[in-house]
């Protein structure tokens, strides 16, 4: 296969790391200041892009894997609704891989959310999502938080209350999320469920960033073999309800 990696930072590194390792597996380029400039200016036929990097780096990245009919595997956070719409409209024609995280724990994690979490509410527990992360991340809350609240909260039945401040009286139809920052924090993630005398946590924690690299991988070798669709790592796992 042949690769573009769009975005050279940690992320970038340790995929350029691991795919390195791989005999089958030929890097054409990788995209970042001091390097390519733009995934167009990479020579070669690709037959998938990994982008990592950041949301004004999409646009190209979807461009180049059309031209190319190749597979685009995206886990750049903090992208816009029209950016995301950018995403839907190119996976009608080519295979893409979008999550907001690549763990293989936070997939399981999603799908277990998906089941239990709407029945905790129905029950009447007051659920909160809390996740922290290093001192450098750009967004917040972090994209893998947004996907566990719309896991327990498909239809959007309650308020979504971004941290709280003030006299703020009693809580109400709400689901609170909270972004904690500092040092050198990979990602951990919890979800809460507060019941009448009783609480249940579900937590994840990443040792580091090679969980995401790893997952990014998998998805790369799912990608390339697949039509074109708008995947995610629940379906690289065979996740998905039926």
């Amino acid at each position: 296969m042949n690769v573009i990696l769009v975005g050279h930072g940690r992320m970038g590194k340790m995929l350029e790391e691991l795919l390195a390792s791989r005999e089958d597996v030929e890097i054409l380029g990788v995209v970042s200041p001091g390097l390519y400039e733009s995934s167009a200016d990479v020579p070669g036929r690709p037959d998938a892009l990994i982008d990592f990097s950041y949301p004004g780096n999409l646009e190209g990245t979807l461009l180049r894997a059309m031209d190319a009919g190749a597979a685009a595997i995206i886990g750049t956070t903090g992208l816009s609704a029209e950016q995301l719409a950018r995403i839907r409209a190119a996976a009608a024609r080519i295979p893409v891989v979008y999550d907001a995280n690549f763990s293989l724990g936070v997939a399981v994690l999603r799908k277990t959310l998906r089941q239990v979490g709407p029945l905790l509410l129905r029950c009447g527990f007051d659920a909160e999502i809390v996740e922290t992360h290093h001192n450098r991340k750009a967004d917040a809350p972090s994209g893998t938080a947004k996907a566990l609240l719309n896991a327990i909260d498909p239809e959007g039945a309650y308020t979504h209350v971004y941290g709280r401040e003030g006299f703020i009286g009693a809580r109400g139809r709400e689901i609170g999320v909270h972004a904690l920052r500092g040092g050198t924090v990979a990602g951990e993630h919890r979800a809460l469920f507060f019941g009448d005398d009783e609480t249940l946590e579900f937590r994840h924690s990443a040792a580091s960033r090679r969980i995401f690299a790893a997952g990014a991988v998998l998805a790369l070798d799912f990608a390339v073999a697949c039509p074109p669709g708008l995947y995610s790592v629940d379906d690289v796992l065979g996740l998905c309800e039926n």
